[in-house]
């Protein structure tokens, strides 16, 4: 590693220091893809239920940090924030005055994991409602089988 110069402390002082993948940083709440164990997005914070998924990575991840964005109202964050504080994981709000991420809540630890696939895709609950109800009339009703 070679010597800061004169220029690199100037460039430090005017700009801030040098953040690898920044855009993948504000994408990711302040944290790097690798380091992810799980992600929920904004609307999938904003439901009613917690996530399972979510419940059992902040249970099963001792040494992770939980992530929220603090663009979302706080009724919403506090009942993942309810869990971290009964698992004791440490958690930050972050809020980008700059940038506003699709991201709403992640699981992350401080080294690389390499998980594949850190997206929830839907909640048990929605796949209940989702799934198609027999409707029966009036005279079906009457004439049970």
């Amino acid at each position: 590693m070679t010597n800061p110069n004169l220029d690199d402390y100037l460039q430090q002082g005017m700009y801030g220091t040098k953040e690898t993948k920044p855009e993948e940083r504000r994408q990711f709440l302040g944290t790097i893809r690798e380091r992810i164990v799980l992600a929920l997005r904004q609307s999938q914070v904003r439901e009613p239920d917690v996530y399972k998924e979510a419940e059992e990575a902040i249970k099963g991840n001792k040494g992770a940090k939980l992530y929220l964005n603090g663009h979302l109202d706080y009724s919403y964050l506090s009942k993942y924030l309810k869990i971290a504080n009964q698992q004791n994981m440490e958690y930050t709000i972050v809020t980008n005055n700059d940038y506003n991420s699709d991201i709403g809540l992640l699981i992350a630890y401080d080294h690389a994991v390499d998980k594949e696939d850190i997206y929830v895709t839907e909640n048990s609950a929605e796949k209940k409602a989702d799934e198609p109800t027999e409707k029966k009339g009036f005279f079906a009703k009457l004439f049970k089988r």
